[in-house]
């Protein structure tokens, strides 16, 4: 199943033959069961790429199995998994904000910044089955702003200042939102580097 995945890396990204490397990732993914193949055969699934009919239930259904799987790509299939069931628009029944934060959760236990912020969102402003919880919503505001995720450093720092969930401390709103300035300049000094 490696060498599998190599070889549509290889079919992607060098020869540029998308039709021949969903192929091989869809064989990879159906019969061999290799979560990162799953996963690449999402975002083909995503983008319509390589003959692939772009699907967003398709999709869904090749991240959670990558997720299932495990493996390198676990983390964002998981993530992944979250993004569309909170959507909703791959799910039949619509969003499911219990499913997107079960999932989330399984990213952000694994070090996903994002899924972390994404739960921090979804404690804030609550969704049908899923109440808000301040509290919960800090904990994982605060935990993606370790992880280096600007935003979720931005609304801790709120939090602290407004008292939500917290009880009111400018000491440490200040300390996180200078740490959300921080992120931002050194993501803006990435890419200015990047595009030198």
């Amino acid at each position: 199943p490696s060498g599998c995945l190599r070889l549509a890396d290889y079919l992607d990204g060098v020869k540029k033959n998308y039709e021949a490397a969903a192929q091989v990732l869809r064989h990879n993914c159906e019969q061999n069961g290799h979560g990162e193949s799953c996963y690449k055969l999402g975002t083909y699934h995503i983008a319509g790429k390589g003959g692939v009919p772009a699907c967003l239930r398709s999709a869904y259904s090749c991240f959670l199995r990558s997720c299932e799987k495990g493996g390198k790509k676990r983390a964002e299939a998981c993530h992944s998994v979250g993004l569309l069931a909170h959507d909703g628009r791959a799910l039949e029944a619509g969003p499911d904000a219990g499913a997107a934060r079960n999932y989330y959760e399984r990213a952000c236990g694994e070090g996903l910044a994002a899924s972390c912020f994404n739960l921090s969102v979804l404690y804030i402003t609550g969704a049908p089955g899923l109440a808000s919880d301040m509290g919960r919503a800090l904990q994982f505001a605060l935990q993606a702003c370790q992880l280096g995720h600007v935003w979720g450093c931005a609304n801790a720092s709120r939090m602290f200042k407004l008292g939500e969930g917290v009880p009111k401390d400018q000491a440490r709103a200040e300390e996180l939102k200078n740490r959300a300035k921080e992120l931002h300049s050194q993501q803006k000094e990435a890419q200015l580097t990047f595009g030198e």
